[in-house]
C-alpha cells in the first residue's frame, strides 16, 4: 500500500493506492490555518485512520515550497507557516517512519505524465495555478529536483515583456514585486480586476460575469491570457518540453488552455510551437497521487 498527502494551503488530501495504482481511499481536511503542529497531527491523523483500515503504507508528501538541500527546511513556500520549519524530520517522527517528500507541482507533474493528460511524452512541465503559482518538471517518468531543489519555479521569476502600466507589479511575499505569481495566480487575477474596476469579484464570478457580456470582466481575462502566454512562452525557450499540462483552481477558467496556445507563438523563439498544451486530467486529485508514487510499487523496488 502507498499513501499520498497533499498539503495545500486550504485543504490536506489523502489517497491511498493499492497493487497495480488501484486507488482504495481519498480523504481531505481542512488545513489549520497558520499552525504548523496542527498541520503535524492532521496529517498524522488521516494516516492513522487510513492504515487502520487499509494497513500499514509507504507515504509520500507533497508540499508547497521545497526543502533546502543546504539546511534541511522549508524554503519558497507561499504557505509561509512553512518556511523555516523542519517539516520532513518532524513528520517523519510524527508517522515514524522514513518519509519521502517533493514539492507539490513536481507530484502533481508526476501523476499527469505517469497516466494523465501528458501520459507517455518525454519532458513534461506541469503548472499550478491556485492560490500560488508553481511549477514542476518530469523528464523520462523521473521528478526533476535541480540541485538546488528549486527546478521549475517559474512562478517567481518577472512578468516578461511587461507593459509600462505593469510595472514595478504587485507586491510578492517573496519580497520581490512583479512576480509571475502576483498576476496569474487566483489572488493575483482577482486583484487585478479590482484595481482595474474598481470592485471586487473571485475568479469563479469574475468568468461568470464575462460569460453574461461584463466588459471589465472581460478585459480582465484577456490581460490574464496574454501574461499566462508570455510567462509560458518563457518555459518554452529556456526547456522547450514536448508537453505542458495546467492544473490549480485557475486552470478550470473555460477555454484558458486554448486561449493562451492561441497568443504565445509570438513569444515563442520559434518558426512553430509544437509543445501540447493541456488540461490535467485527474483535476485536483493529481498531486496526491504523484505523492503516493513518490515511493515506487513494492514489486518494483
Amino acid at each position: 500500500m502507498r499513501i499520498g498527502i497533499d498539503l495545500g494551503g486550504t485543504k490536506i488530501e489523502i489517497a491511498a493506492l493499492a497493487e497495480r495504482d488501484r486507488l482504495v481511499l481519498r480523504r481531505r481536511a481542512p488545513t489549520p490555518a497558520r499552525d504548523y503542529a496542527g498541520i503535524l497531527e492532521t496529517i498524522r491523523g488521516l494516516v492513522s485512520a487510513a492504515e487502520a483500515e487499509l494497513g500499514p503504507a509507504s507515504v509520500g508528501i507533497g508540499h508547497p515550497g521545497t526543502i533546502s538541500p543546504a539546511s534541511g527546511l522549508v524554503k519558497n513556500a507561499n504557505s509561509t507557516v512553512l518556511i523555516g520549519k523542519p517539516l520532513q524530520r518532524d513528520l517523519e517522527t510524527v508517522l515514524e517512519r522514513p518519509l519521502r517528500l517533493a514539492n507539490d507541482a513536481n507530484c502533481f507533474a508526476l501523476s499527469e505524465a505517469f497516466d494523465g493528460a501528458v501520459a507517455g511524452e518525454r519532458v513534461v512541465f506541469g503548472v499550478i495555478a491556485g492560490t500560488g503559482v508553481g511549477g514542476g518538471i518530469v523528464v523520462d517518468g523521473a521528478p526533476l529536483a535541480g540541485v538546488n531543489a528549486i527546478a521549475g519555479e517559474w512562478g517567481h521569476n518577472p512578468l516578461p515583456w511587461p507593459s509600462p502600466g505593469e510595472l514595478p507589479g504587485p507586491a510578492c511575499y517573496c519580497g520581490k514585486r512583479g512576480c509571475i505569481e502576483t498576476w496569474l495566480s487566483g489572488p493575483g487575477l482577482a486583484a487585478d480586476f479590482e484595481r482595474v474596476a474598481g470592485r471586487a469579484l473571485g475568479v469563479p464570478q469574475i468568468a461568470v460575469a464575462a460569460a453574461a457580456g461584463d466588459a471589465q470582466a472581460r478585459a480582465a481575462l484577456d490581460r490574464h491570457a496574454e501574461r499566462f502566454a508570455k510567462s509560458l512562452a518563457t518555459v518554452v525557450n529556456v526547456l522547450d518540453p514536448d508537453a505542458i499540462v495546467l492544473g490549480g483552481g485557475v486552470s478550470n477558467l473555460p477555454g484558458l488552455a486554448a486561449e493562451i496556445a492561441r497568443r504565445w507563438a509570438r513569444f515563442v523563439f520559434s518558426d512553430a510551437v509544437a509543445t501540447r498544451l493541456v488540461t490535467a486530467l485527474h483535476g485536483d486529485s493529481s498531486g496526491v497521487l504523484g505523492a503516493a508514487r513518490l515511493w515506487p510499487e513494492p514489486s518494483a523496488q
